[in-house]
């Protein structure tokens, strides 16, 4: 593996379609996410400024070409839950195996850390073994797995949760490898 330069930051409004792409592949080809129903133009725009909106949401480029992102948003609508988020971090093909979804979660745990936010859930399909360990390796502690929670593609899925204490600073109190 290369090392390819890339570049971090906030999404704007601009990258919308480029972000749609992105997630409309992972709704199309993978069981990252449960739906079958892709992202139109007008759902991605709406979508994508709501995170806009909060500071929530950034995006990778190689050679000024948006390769991936990473956003947070609210884990559950009640109020009572409103210092806790969930994360989403998806990458074009070519993005894969470089370290940008890593750098990507990196700096999205600081824009909630920033924001307020006191925890980061990532609630992950079980059977992607990668992000459960990107996550672990951030300090993200696993708190379970929920077996044949939902299903995509004809089949029971199995979701496993992880858990970041956005309170502690990186590293404290974590046994995450690196």
């Amino acid at each position: 593996m290369s090392a390819v330069p890339y570049t971090i930051r906030l999404a704007v409004a601009e990258d919308v379609e480029a972000v749609r792409a992105i997630r409309n592949a992972a709704i199309r080809d993978t069981t990252a996410l449960w739906t079958g129903v892709e992202l139109t133009p007008e759902a991605a725009q709406e979508w994508l400024q709501e995170h806009l909106e909060r500071d929530a949401m950034l995006v990778a480029e190689i050679d000024g070409v948006v390769v991936g992102y990473a956003g947070f948003g609210t884990w559950r609508v009640k109020e009572g839950y409103r210092y806790t988020v969930d994360d989403s971090i998806y990458l074009s093909p070519q993005a894969q195996g470089r370290g940008i979804g890593r750098a990507l979660l990196e700096q999205l745990i600081v824009l909630a850390r920033d924001a307020g936010k006191r925890v980061m859930i990532a609630d992950i399909e079980a059977g992607n073994t990668g992000s459960i360990v990107l996550h672990e390796r951030l300090g993200f502690e696993k708190v379970g797995t929920i077996r044949e929670v939902g299903t995509k593609f004809d089949r029971w899925l199995d979701l496993t949760i992880l858990s970041l204490d956005l309170s502690r600073s990186p590293g404290e109190g974590s046994s995450a490898a690196s």
